[in-house]
């Protein structure tokens, strides 16, 4: 993108990769057992890819910054992207290091995933400023924190060179494989927005205020009084947020018919961060377009399969 384009939206940063979804008869026994499932699909995943399409199906001008392998998998994720509208000029290609994959065994309820990290590490905080130089972004969001060791260890000094050029920041973690938890108050002190699920809150909670935390309100609370809104994604129940150490407000989900929870808290994620920028008033309303985009999201396969237009959101918002 040139200079001549009108600068994106949102800029988002992180994961792409295809995942191999697969239903049914999904935990794995042992001693060469096979095993017959319901059904089995390839589809675009990755937190940030997941939100930057949701962000562009929303009607955002969104990019994603990333690195794919030259393979298959890589050109099946810019595929996917470009098919959602989304600007795949940061997707960087490395010729040695495979694509990411993430399969997951999907079971009514819960989940399980694994994944090979391949290109996911890769991105790195020169790569992010140089697409921040090129698409000029309203706002960044930064997904995948625990899966990208090297840009995490620099967050907070990007994060500084993105303040000083009035852009905003939000980060959703997503899970620790490591379930180590560390290096994050830096972070949360630079970011307008954190983003998890409840889990994840709890877990993070526990490692910034240095003991153990069980209550979803003091965990929150907690990491909100370092300067960042908490919106906390809690499943069918919608959304909380917390700023400035207390709980400021919520809104339900929707009940619909549940295909596949794949993805719906990357959708959620999309769905604040478009209320954000377009300028939504009220943190009740934010929280309301994220839990109906979130709820919406597992009406279909996949993470990207069933994601709200503005015009579904919009509906289903009354």
């Amino acid at each position: 993108m040139s200079a001549g384009y009108p600068p994106v939206d949102v800029l988002v940063v992180g994961d792409a990769n295809p995942d191999l979804l697969l239903t049914g008869d999904t935990v794995p026994r042992f001693g060469q057992a096979e095993q017959l499932l319901d059904s089995a699909d390839l589809l675009l995943g990755g937190s940030a890819a997941i939100v930057a399409c949701g962000l562009a199906r929303l009607g955002m001008r969104t990019a994603l910054a990333a690195v794919v392998g030259d393979d298959q998998f890589g050109a099946f994720v810019r595929d996917r992207l470009r098919e959602a509208g989304v600007d795949d000029t940061a997707v960087a290609t490395d010729p040695a290091v495979p694509t990411g994959l993430s399969v997951v065994l999907s079971e009514p309820g819960d989940r399980a995933i694994l994944t090979l990290p391949g290109t996911i590490p890769s991105l790195t905080p020169e790569a992010v400023l140089a697409a921040v130089a090129t698409l000029r972004p309203r706002h960044v969001h930064i997904a995948s924190y625990f899966l990208q060791p090297g840009l995490a260890a620099q967050l907070p000094a990007l994060l500084d060179d993105l303040a000083a050029q009035g852009i905003t920041a939000s980060i959703d973690t997503n899970w620790d494989p490591a379930e180590d938890w560390n290096g994050l108050a830096d972070v949360l002190s630079r970011v307008a927005v954190f983003l998890p699920n409840r889990e994840e809150a709890l877990a993070i909670g526990s490692a910034v205020l240095g003991h153990p935390v069980t209550d979803l309100g003091v965990a929150a609370s907690g990491l909100s009084a370092l300067g960042c809104r908490v919106v906390v994604k809690a499943g069918a129940d919608g959304g909380i947020a917390f700023d400035d150490g207390e709980e400021s407000a919520t809104a339900p989900g929707l009940v619909v018919e549940v295909s596949d929870t794949t993805g719906a808290g990357d959708s959620f994620d999309a769905g604040y961060l478009a209320a954000m920028l377009t300028g939504v008033a009220t943190e009740e309303e934010r929280l309301r377009w994220a839990a109906a985009a979130g709820s919406l999201s597992v009406r279909g396969r996949g993470g990207t399969g069933a994601q709200a237009t503005a015009a579904e959101l919009r509906a289903a918002l009354g």
